[in-house]
């Protein structure tokens, strides 16, 4: 009976511990890359344990820099806002792998503008 026991314990300490879940914590820290379309530059912002987005863009054809701010959640998917100048999206998906890819997009100044960025975690 004892042995039978250890053996459904072990059983369930497999089942309950699957390392395939993801966490916020696996998108922790420092992710930097480029960004190009109508625009093209520079961008770098960090993930908090909250999953709150804090970070800039750097555009190298206005030589202007926008606030990136916005959330992450526990899948990877990226929502955050371009600031001041400027007002857009930032989005996309991070990835465990340490990737990250999506679309910007920013309405001022007008005529919009918007394109692809890429990069990864530091």
């Amino acid at each position: 009976m004892k042995k039978l026991f250890l053996l459904l314990l072990t059983a369930f300490l497999f089942i309950g511990c699957s390392s395939d879940d993801d966490t916020i914590y696996d998108y922790v820290g420092t992710w930097s890359g480029s960004y190009e379309g109508a625009d093209k530059g520079v961008w770098n912002f960090v993930v908090d344990e909250s999953g709150k987005v804090v970070g800039t863009m750097h555009s190298d054809v206005n030589n202007e820099n926008y606030s990136i701010t916005g959330n992450l959640s526990e899948t990877g998917d990226l929502n955050a806002r371009v600031g001041l100048p400027s007002q857009g999206d930032f989005k996309g998906t991070l990835t465990t792998e340490k990737k990250g890819n999506g679309n910007w997009s920013n309405s001022l100044p007008t005529p919009a503008v918007s394109g692809s960025w890429k990069g990864e975690k530091k």
